[in-house]
């Protein structure tokens, strides 16, 4: 399988970066997924997880409250105005929580956005333990 090659960045600096299978985005439309051979486009994110599918088929989550995203057929470049790696240690996922339940809850008014990202991430928890 054709892999892409995943970047997530906001003002502080480099969330993630490597070459992924899949990953799924939070667009301002609804949510998408992107595989590679992708058609190129541009779109704005809303609060929400960036759920991310690695070569070995484990999943990484990264919960994001807005940016842009600009994908290519090899590529995909995700611009966050914040955002926060969810770990996958069991002992940290509280913490992971706590932290994206703070940077979704910075932007006012997102109940719907702060229900589906900490369901998302409790998830994630229980599935990847």
């Amino acid at each position: 399988m054709e892999l892409l090659k995943l970047e997530i960045v906001t003002p502080d600096g480099l969330i993630f970066s490597g070459n992924v299978k899949t990953v799924t985005l939070p667009g301002s439309e609804g949510e998408f997924g992107v595989y590679a051979g992708h058609a190129s486009l541009v779109s704005l994110l809303k609060a929400g997880v960036v759920d991310i599918e690695l070569e070995n088929a484990k999943r990484e989550m990264v919960a994001i409250n807005w940016g842009h995203v600009k994908v290519d057929e090899h590529s995909v470049a995700i611009l966050a105005d914040g955002a926060i790696s969810i770990s996958h240690e069991e002992s940290q996922i509280a913490d992971s929580l706590e932290k994206a339940k703070k940077l979704i809850e910075s932007m006012g008014d997102s109940d719907v956005a702060l229900a589906t990202v900490t369901a998302r991430i409790e998830t994630f928890a229980r599935t990847n333990k």
